[in-house]
């Protein structure tokens, strides 16, 4: 049963063409924005610092934030809120009684698409990125300093924010409401934080996921915040709870 559940789950996300089409336009946007990035790295007469936000590993992750990340934790919502708006999601649960076998089902299938997804976009950005610095002698190679840990954890983040936009999309099943929770819980929550004064800003806001994520992205920890492996334990943290509470809901709930 769990395996027809996962094949079911998988031939609904690949049918979907506007799901691929989403991934094509954001990669593409993605690496758009990170060749611009690089280009002014590379021209600018004073070579960019080893240490602080913006440096030549960070650098091949800045165009993730908006083009990559956002759209497709929109997709992972739409993953459930599509099936609730259009009433197919009777149909699924008839097929499939045991509910939570059908969010495990969703949870994986799309959670493993970007992963791999992220994973590749990660790599393509990181060596487009030193290519066009090592014109200048700028560039990082692979073996640098936490530039794997830095490409890794930003192939899962793509994970991360599909499992968070799948499991508020299950929770609110609306389409409109998901979308601008995901927001919500992706940006609005840091960006409050960053409105504090000093120095609650980075003692709360380092709880939230785009902190932790730069942490993870970074070869060196930014003072203040989590070390990388707790914030690994708080990116991770942040889906795994909402999908729990989606857990809990989809049971108490018609459909």
């Amino acid at each position: 049963m769990t395996r027809d559940v996962l094949a079911s789950e998988w031939t609904k996300l690949r049918a979907t063409r506007s799901n691929a089409w989403t991934l094509v336009i954001a990669a593409a946007a993605t690496l758009g924005v990170t060749a611009i990035v690089a280009h002014a790295m590379a021209a600018a007469r004073v070579p960019p610092p080893s240490t602080g936000p913006i440096t030549p590993l960070t650098a091949s992750f800045l165009g993730y934030a908006e083009y990559a990340v956002l759209p497709v934790s929109i997709l992972g919502a739409l993953a459930f809120t599509t099936e609730y708006s259009t009433g197919l999601i009777r149909t699924t649960f008839t097929c499939v009684p045991r509910r939570r076998v059908v969010l495990a089902a969703k949870a994986a299938v799309t959670g493993a698409a970007a992963l791999g997804a992220g994973e590749v976009l990660a790599f393509v950005t990181f060596f487009l990125t030193q290519a066009m610095l090592a014109s200048r002698h700028r560039g990082v190679s692979l073996a640098h300093p936490g530039a794997p840990r830095a490409v890794l954890a930003a192939g899962l983040l793509l994970a991360v924010a599909a499992l968070t936009g799948l499991g508020l999309g299950a929770i609110i099943r609306h389409t409109a409401g998901a979308i601008a929770a995901t927001v919500g819980v992706i940006y609005l929550i840091t960006a409050l934080c960053l409105l504090l004064p000093a120095p609650w800003n980075t003692r709360i806001g380092r709880f939230t996921l785009p902190f932790a994520a730069f942490q993870l992205v970074t070869g060196h920890a930014r003072a203040g915040l989590l070390p990388p492996g707790e914030s690994l334990l708080v990116v991770l943290a942040w889906p795994a709870l909402i999908l729990l509470i989606a857990a809990i809901l989809i049971t108490r709930r018609d459909p």
